[in-house]
């Protein structure tokens, strides 16, 4: 009880928005490498022997890392349901999109190796290809959608009204921010295929992730400049808001600003140093992808999306939700949480369960670690991959 008193309900609130940063990363970083090695797999391997080199560097890990959108999901619901209804009922269409190419997934992982059909295995291969790409760029364009402000509104009684469609959310920013979320990950894979494969397949998926580096750093310089020039306008808070406030978004004024999603970055010069990490970790995995440097390429990839995904949530806050037909609807850090008890209960149980989670995703990786050949494939032809 008395620790429950020491933290103040806007010290959890901001605890949780740092929080669910960590979540998406972990996802973008673990979960990341999988879905780019998915989304590489027709294209690094010609044989049957390569593309089991490429699906076995990931085969041991995939589903661990899995956790890591579990657990975001998991937290969007438990400590900001607003933001978790308007969103899954607003993307639904995308969301169903998003879950059935995921289920798709771990089915092609299971299914590819119960036959030595060659259609069969290349059908399965594709499934893959589709269960990875999918996910990675669908999730770019609901950022991009997220950056514009979805079209929802909220009554006097916070019933949500949703007036998109499902074409609306692919706008062209949104599809770049579709691109640049699919070229992260193709480039995150690619670093990791270096890393743990061997021969051909580590070629080219490092020929592949060099590509993918271009293509992000070429996309997050425009996706930044758009931004920037105003041709995605921000929202503002205009009124004054308590942080420890409860729950009821309509109890604030926001206004629509050409320049809103930079004043973060103008009030705080450090905050410069997430898109700096996007660029210089996108130009090191860049570097090391043809030099071959393979620990400080993958390093280098990780702190590129890092970078790109903290620079949106650094030039939003306090937004988590923005409305573009009822600015004053919008979701914020301060008035979209659950309540003081909730949020405390959350961080107990955090504080438990995450290292044991960390722990021992670090002793599968060592236990696991080690570079796969096509010779290693042929001598363990029983392998499940």
């Amino acid at each position: 009880m008395i620790l429950h008193e020491l933290i103040d309900y806007s010290t959890l609130k901001m605890i949780w928005w740092l929080l669910l940063g960590v979540l998406l990363i972990g996802f973008a970083v673990t979960d990341g490498f999988d879905m780019g090695v998915g989304t590489l797999l027709p294209f690094v391997g010609e044989t049957d022997t390569e593309r089991r080199v490429a699906i076995n560097t990931i085969g041991a890990t995939w589903e661990g890392n899995q956790v890591w959108f579990i657990l975001g999901g998991g937290a969007i619901f438990a400590a900001w349901p607003p933001l978790y209804a308007i969103s899954f009922s607003g993307f639904y269409l995308a969301m169903f999109i998003v879950l059935a190419a995921m289920i798709l997934r771990p089915v092609a992982f299971k299914y590819r190796s119960k036959r030595p059909d060659p259609s069969w295995r290349n059908g399965w291969d594709w499934a893959l290809f589709v269960g990875s790409s999918v996910p990675a760029l669908v999730f770019g364009v609901a950022v991009g959608n997220v950056l514009m402000g979805v079209p929802f509104r909220l009554d006097a009684d916070l019933r949500m009204t949703y007036e998109g469609s499902f074409l609306g959310l692919f706008s062209p920013f949104s599809l770049l921010c579709g691109l640049l979320s699919l070229s992260m990950l193709v480039m995150h894979g690619g670093a990791w295929l270096g890393l743990r494969a061997d021969g051909v397949v580590a070629e080219r998926g490092q020929r592949a992730g060099s590509f993918a580096a271009v293509f992000v750093l070429v996309l997050f310089a425009v996706g930044g400049g758009l931004v920037s020039s105003g041709y995605v306008s921000g929202y503002q808070i205009t009124s004054d808001i308590d942080p420890g406030m409860p729950a009821n978004p309509l109890w604030k004024e926001v206004i629509v600003a050409p320049d809103a999603w930079m004043r973060n970055f103008e009030a705080h010069a450090i905050f410069w140093l997430a898109p700096a990490l996007g660029f210089l970790g996108a130009f090191g995995a860049l570097v090391g992808l043809q030099t071959r440097f393979e620990g400080l390429t993958f390093l280098c990839s990780k702190l590129s999306v890092f970078g790109i995904i903290s620079t949106v949530g650094v030039a939003m806050f306090p937004f988590l939700l923005p409305s573009s037909i009822q600015p004053s609807a919008s979701l914020t850090v301060w008035d979209a949480s659950s309540s003081h008890a909730t949020l405390f209960n959350m961080l107990v149980a955090t504080i438990i369960f995450l290292p044991i989670v960390l722990i021992y995703t670090a002793w599968v990786y060592r236990v696991l670690w080690g570079k796969v050949d096509e010779r290693t494939i042929e001598d363990n032809n029983h392998t499940a991959y």
